[in-house]
């Protein structure tokens, strides 16, 4: 708790200054468009997991891994938003891009392999824990989200086209010029990303292992394919984009061939990477690599603070895990 605390400290003092683009710098209301979700998610993730651990044995109700993971994808995602990377990203495309591929291949799985959803149920008052957890089963809204994270080829579609449709020149350039467009495009980065990850690793358990590294070399392909794009233009594609370049010893086409080249390279070897993670773990005839087997949230429901058996099966449902009956 502390360590959260501490960190929420740091995130909120620092210097807050929302993208130059469309907005006035220091805009307080951007700001905190980011920095209120994240400060909210971390705190209530801290109380639902200290609950978690006081209820039984710590590591039995959800590994300790878990929480690293959600500890390491919320510091991600808070460098990627909030840090000076976000600022410079106002003025070199290079920026911006690690920013985007932080969004999409590191924070994204990492909160996927959290499965925080029972920690974050379990920072509600106890009476609210069914009826939200309820309430989430039974949305129309959340029903096409639910159905994309079990079906692999929905998932990468949606990815892929947010992708690509962002990197339209006349997209980006408006998501420079107007900053809710612009967290439109980190909104739907994430999001894209979240399913993309969950479908791949717990839409439909380790059977379809084979076909989510199919889709993640995919992923690899097309990605890539755009980097390349980017790198071998004649010319700048978001000439808004690279206004700020040459204060950085760069031209704006060099700018944009060296964000080209770092969505070709390094984001793909985290794609292969995860690849030759799930064929590992597939051909072992083990989920255990991913921070914890589906069953291992079942001595939740042996603390006096246990969350009752219908909330246990809402939150499986509401986060999409077939197989894992009677299990949070």
């Amino acid at each position: 708790m502390r360590i959260v605390f501490a960190a929420l400290f740091t995130i909120m003092a620092a210097d807050a200054q929302a993208h130059e683009a469309g907005a006035e710098a220091g805009d307080p209301w951007n700001y905190l468009f980011v920095v209120l979700p994240l400060a909210l998610t971390a705190l209530a993730y801290a109380i639902g997991m200290r609950r978690l651990w006081s209820a039984s044995a710590r590591g039995q109700t959800i590994h300790l891994q878990r929480a690293v993971c959600f500890a390491a994808g919320w510091l991600f995602l808070a460098a990627a938003l909030v840090s000076p990377l976000d600022r410079l990203a106002t003025q070199l495309f290079t920026a911006h891009m690690i920013e985007h591929e932080i969004l999409m291949v590191i924070a994204a799985p990492l909160f996927v392999l959290s499965k925080p959803l029972a920690p974050l149920l379990w920072s509600l008052p106890q009476k609210l824990r069914v009826s939200v957890g309820r309430a989430l089963v039974r949305s129309v809204v959340l029903l096409p989200v639910r159905k994309a994270a079990t079906n692999q080829l929905v998932a990468t579609g949606l990815h892929a086209a947010a992708l690509w449709l962002w990197h339209a020149p006349r997209l980006y350039d408006a998501a420079l010029a107007e900053t809710p467009v612009h967290w439109l495009q980190h909104l739907s980065f994430s999001c894209t990303a979240l399913i993309f990850w969950w479908a791949l690793l717990f839409g439909r358990g380790r059977q379809d292992y084979g076909t989510a590294i199919f889709y993640l070399f995919a992923t690899t392909l097309h990605s890539g394919f755009l980097g390349v794009l980017l790198s071998f233009a004649r010319e700048p594609l978001y000439r808004s984009q690279g206004a700020g370049a040459a204060s950085w010893g760069l031209s704006a086409l060099e700018d944009q061939q060296l964000a080209g080249l770092i969505m070709w390279v390094p984001a793909g070897m985290i794609y292969v990477a995860a690849a030759l993670a799930l064929a590992a773990a597939w051909m072992g005839g083990s989920n255990a690599s991913f921070a914890g087997a589906i069953n291992d949230d079942a001595g939740a429901r042996g603390g006096q603070a246990a969350v009752p058996e219908a909330a246990c099966e809402t939150a499986r449902i509401a986060l999409s895990a077939p197989g894992s009956s009677g299990q949070c």
